[in-house]
């Protein structure tokens, strides 16, 4: 074997052992999915109240929360840093969202879970789970708020045409709501329990940004 494919084989190993799950992920993922399904629930009851001052001022507008239920994704890929990091930590969340109870059914719960999960990680596959950055934190939550939002004109919203004065505002606001609450403030949220040092373990304590200067 040539110098070249050595490096090469040894390059691929430690990839794989870089993006392979370890029982600490996964401990720390299921107590981050446990801990927003706690969130999850809370903010459900102040919705509702919310919600409706917000759809009497300007139909639509109650989507500027809806952040509060994508913000999990982004932050589980800014901790954990696997493939399928939303995806895990969304349905711990939603499994203990449904044991604890709510107005919503198991099924949606388990559906917006998936689909949320699934649209926070793509944009850290592009970047091959390489990079965990603010850009790629505000990516994850405006992909979540643009697949999700989409998903509720066409198939929760019922008689909303998605270039109706609602419809619009309904995608204006979600996007609104997944650059500044599940992109932005997961970035500082990550930033925030990363100094408490739960996280030195792994390696997105170990990479924390200001590290040094806080440590020092």
């Amino acid at each position: 074997m040539s110098d070249r494919a050595a490096a090469s084989a040894v390059a691929a190993v430690n990839e794989l052992s870089r993006l392979r799950w370890k029982p600490q992920d996964i401990a720390v993922g299921a107590a981050l999915g446990v801990a927003c399904g706690l969130v999850f629930w809370a903010f459900d009851f102040a919705y509702t109240p919310v919600s409706s001052l917000l759809s009497a001022i300007l139909p639509g507008l109650m989507s500027l929360f809806h952040g509060f239920w994508y913000f999990s994704g982004p932050l589980a890929l800014l901790i954990l840093r696997k493939p399928g990091a939303a995806v895990y930590v969304n349905l711990v969340g939603a499994l203990a969202e449904a044991l604890i109870g709510n107005r919503f059914s198991v099924v949606s719960i388990l559906i917006a879970a998936l689909l949320e999960g699934i649209s926070a990680d793509i944009p850290f596959a592009i970047a091959r789970y390489r990079k965990f950055n603010l850009p790629l934190s505000v990516a994850s939550g405006a992909f979540t708020a643009l697949t999700y939002g989409l998903y509720l004109l066409f198939f929760y919203f019922q008689g909303v045409a998605p270039f109706s004065p609602r419809g619009i505002v309904h995608m204006i606001s979600e996007m609104i709501s997944g650059v500044l609450v599940a992109g932005v403030m997961s970035w500082f949220l990550y930033l925030a329990i990363g100094r408490t040092g739960v996280l030195d373990r792994l390696a997105s304590g170990r990479d924390l940004p200001g590290r040094k200067t806080v440590d020092a």
